[in-house]
């Protein structure tokens, strides 16, 4: 009995020793690829300025890890396999949060996410807000709601202009709606550029 007691907690000892590692996947990957993604999700990781270094290397390699696996998943099907190429990334889409909540807050976890996708979803809220001041909470969730799916899809594209793809294809959704709910996008986009150009001159 001690000996299987011993043995299960030599396990989960060693199980724990593990986790405390995140191993960076770059066997068999051109080494100037490899610095280029650890280059890109140190600066993702530095924005989230954690103080402890162990931790702030796990997240580094997880981040890492899942540019790899994104442009594993991306070079395996062409242009006639794109169900199977979905179905893969849907398969993978959870790991990510999954492996950062080990170590990151909700908070900072939405943080990497902005960081993997050039922080659109913030700078689109801020920008329709500025350009309708008069939208509704209501609206205003709605809009997040959207970005927030935006981004999701954004996350497991395979280079910047899949990314911005995904942004630019929500917004549209987005100012099809507030034009069915009444607004006059054009006059609204207008007064907003006056008020820029006012501000500029004060």
């Amino acid at each position: 009995m001690k000996k299987v007691v011993f043995a299960a907690i030599l396990s989960l000892f060693t199980i724990t020793a593990n986790a405390q590692l995140v191993v960076l996947n770059e066997d068999g990957r051109d080494s100037a690829y490899v610095e280029s993604i650890v280059n890109r999700s140190q600066k993702i990781v530095d924005g989230l300025q954690l103080d402890d270094k162990k931790t702030a290397r796990n997240v580094r390699n997880i981040i890492a890890n899942r540019y790899f696996l994104l442009n594993d998943i991306h070079s395996k099907y062409d242009k006639n396999q794109q169900a199977e190429r979905d179905a893969e990334l849907y398969k993978h889409h959870f790991e990510l949060v999954s492996s950062l909540s080990l170590y990151l807050t909700d908070e900072q976890i939405d943080a990497v996410k902005d960081g993997m996708t050039f922080g659109r979803l913030k700078r689109d809220y801020q920008a329709t807000q500025d350009m309708i001041p008069t939208l509704t909470d209501f609206e205003k969730q709605q809009i997040l709601i959207w970005l927030k799916e935006a981004r999701e899809y954004a996350m497991d594209a395979a280079d910047s202009k899949g990314k911005h793809f995904w942004f630019d294809k929500y917004r549209g959704r987005t100012n099809n709606w507030l034009s069915a709910r009444g607004y006059d996008l054009k006059k609204e986009r207008d007064n907003w550029m006056k008020r820029i150009e006012d501000a500029k001159k004060k």
